[in-house]
């Protein structure tokens, strides 16, 4: 039943895409606190604009279908720029999250950043199993002391229906578990 709903809105979305002339919807990812704080070894951190794959970096809300493929859902659109939106969202959640100064680039500040981060996405997709996965590496590259880099792989369920809403929820529980990630083994 889980893995019938999922597959269900995938037919939806295709469906949808055959129909012409469907009004566009724009979707936001839902903010949440982004949970346990985590000290750092940083005052400063500057976060570089996040390199997404082509399908992620579009508009159009992508999802992998039962055979692989990759296809958008025809009028379900990012409510942002998503190369933009998760920029922004990773600086907030990694403030939050440490407490320290941090900015997306360019940096704000007449002083340097103690750090700099780095991320880049080799997948952020929604999948027809109920998961949204995403992973890549991400780089630290401290003013002082020694250059970190890290592979990271994170997977969420899409609750609710799969619909599109479900999924921005799913992305936004991804990089709550991302800017922990980067706290907790990038930053320290």
């Amino acid at each position: 039943m889980l893995k019938t709903a999922p597959i269900a809105m995938i037919a939806a979305f295709a469906s949808l895409a055959a129909c012409s002339g469907t009004p566009e919807e724009r979707v936001a990812v839902p903010r949440a606190d982004a949970g346990a704080s985590q000290r750092i070894s940083y005052g400063s951190v500057s976060l570089r604009e996040v390199s997404l794959p082509t399908y992620a970096a579009s508009e159009d809300i992508y999802i992998s279908g039962p055979e692989g493929k990759i296809i958008p859902g025809e009028g379900l659109l990012w409510a942002d720029e998503p190369g933009r939106a998760i920029t922004l969202e990773l600086t907030r959640y990694l403030a939050q999250i440490t407490g320290a100064r941090v900015a997306s680039e360019p940096w704000p500040f007449l002083d340097r950043p103690d750090a700099e981060v780095e991320l880049r996405v080799e997948e952020m997709l929604a999948y027809a199993d109920g998961t949204f996965r995403m992973s890549g590496q991400y780089f630290v590259a401290p003013e002082n002391g020694r250059d970190r880099a890290r592979l990271f792989a994170l997977s969420v369920p899409i609750g609710g229906t799969f619909s599109a809403q479900d999924i921005a929820a799913a992305r936004g529980s991804v990089m709550r578990q991302l800017a922990g990630e980067i706290a907790r083994n990038g930053l320290r």
